[in-house]
């Protein structure tokens, strides 16, 4: 918990002399389309991972139909993201996408490792009821812990465009969905930010 503390005092005195804050970013908003609709600012840094948690999915989410991502505290697992530099205007927009207001999301400061060995304080989101370990395999996650066909595709394909490990798209690859489309008027949204330059 002290640890937490300092590090997001710390991204304080970053945004303060800054103007911008290291975001972290492992479900949709892997995809530059997706994080740019609510943060046009974001740039990304590069790639990076967060040691000793695993991706997992629990809730509902009504834009995605299905499951949406999280990051559970799990010895010797590793969750592989994109590291995103956002203007600090945006962090309202980023904090209201996520559901922060609705207590959906709750935003945390975690170090964050590149494949470089640096380590950097990135803010991330973790759900606020968090799912307890599934035990069985892929084919039988249970159908709550299931995210829809389309989330799965908007994080495989912002994890190809991140360049993230080989290894980790295709596990993301492997993750059961429960088949369902996102939201259309959501789908009309990404189709228009796909003929932006």
């Amino acid at each position: 918990m002290v640890r937490i503390g300092i590090a997001a005092a710390k991204m304080v005195l970053t945004e303060a002399t800054s103007g911008t804050f290291n975001y972290f970013a492992f479900g949709s908003n892997l995809f530059s389309k997706r994080i740019r609709m609510e943060s046009p600012s974001a740039v990304r840094k590069g790639i990076g991972y967060l040691e000793d948690y695993r991706l997992d999915f629990f809730h509902y989410a009504a834009r995605w139909r299905g499951a949406p991502a999280t990051i559970v505290e799990d010895k010797g697992h590793r969750v592989w993201g994109a590291i995103w530099e956002i203007n600090v205007e945006n962090l309202p927009d980023l904090d209201r996408q996520e559901g922060v207001h609705n207590q959906v999301y709750k935003p945390l400061v975690l170090p964050i490792c590149t494949p470089s060995g640096d380590v950097l304080d990135c803010r991330i989101y973790q759900l606020v009821n968090n799912p307890v370990k599934h035990e069985g395999t892929e084919d039988d996650r249970p159908f709550e812990r299931q995210p829809s066909k389309t989330y799965m595709n908007i994080i495989i394909r912002g994890a190809k465009e991140s360049e993230l490990p080989a290894d980790y798209v295709e596990m993301l690859e492997s993750i059961k969905h429960n088949g369902n489309s996102g939201d259309p008027h959501f789908e009309i949204d990404l189709a228009v930010q796909d003929k932006l330059p």
